[in-house]
């Protein structure tokens, strides 16, 4: 089975390596929508920066977390105008992303949507070439009315195979972008846990990820240095809950 695996990986390079390979020119922006509770409509801005004419479909999802993840579901509580783009070199569109039903009520968590573009692959007269087509996947997040609301967050670090584990849970009434974690030690050694985007814990949502760091031989002493939101935040070591 292992042979026939590799035969058949060195198979996909060869056709790689062969082959021309079209990339795509859209990009989108902003990455990220929000809207208060008296904002009903905002915009997504599709660019074509490639040489050929982009095709693209726009789709709109309710965004919620459970022990496994992310779930998406079809919604009807955004919807997106237009929902196909044309896009010739150089061009742009403006893709309007529309709430249709109220806004969460005060002391209520903010909604949570995932707008997903898929650009569509064109049909090629040679069809030699491989076109590499792209996904984005942009969060859309419907702020309750009242107060702007903030994610409250409790962090602990657990044994996980032998390696360091990472649980939050976010009990506020906001979500947490989180990244950058890392474990600064008393002596200033930093050990990195997760460098980038980590994930999101929606609000009223536990969350774990595990990480290639192997758990320390005493208990971790230092600071949990994470960036929450975009913001730089420290926490205190040991975490309450903990494994030690």
């Amino acid at each position: 089975m292992k042979k026939l695996q590799l035969a058949i990986f060195s198979g996909a390079l060869s056709l790689l390596a062969s082959a021309p390979a079209y990339a795509s020119g859209l990009q989108v922006s902003p990455v990220t929508v929000t809207l208060t509770a008296k904002e009903t409509a905002d915009g997504l801005t599709l660019s074509n920066v490639g040489d050929t004419t982009v095709h693209a479909q726009v789709r709109v999802y309710h965004w919620s977390q459970d022990q496994d993840g992310d779930r998406l579901d079809p919604s009807t509580g955004l919807v997106i105008s237009p929902p196909m783009v044309v896009l010739k070199p150089g061009g742009k569109q403006l893709v309007r992303v529309i709430r249709t039903t109220p806004a969460p009520a005060e002391g209520q968590p903010e909604d949570a949507y995932r707008v997903v573009i898929d650009e569509l692959p064109v049909a090629r007269e040679d069809r030699e070439g491989i076109d590499f087509v792209l996904r984005y996947s942009l969060p859309v997040f419907i702020q309750p009315a009242g107060e702007k609301p903030a994610p409250k967050l409790s962090w602990s670090l657990n044994k996980v195979d032998g390696k360091i584990g990472i649980s939050v849970a976010n009990a506020g009434l906001k979500h947490a972008q989180i990244a950058d974690v890392s474990i600064r030690w008393p002596d200033g050694r930093q050990t990195v846990l997760a460098p980038g985007l980590l994930g999101y814990a929606l609000p009223g949502v536990s969350r774990t990820w595990d990480t290639a760091q192997p758990w320390p031989t005493t208990a971790p002493e230092g600071t949990l240095e994470v960036r929450i939101n975009g913001h730089e935040t420290q926490h205190a070591l040991p975490l309450a809950g903990s494994s030690r």
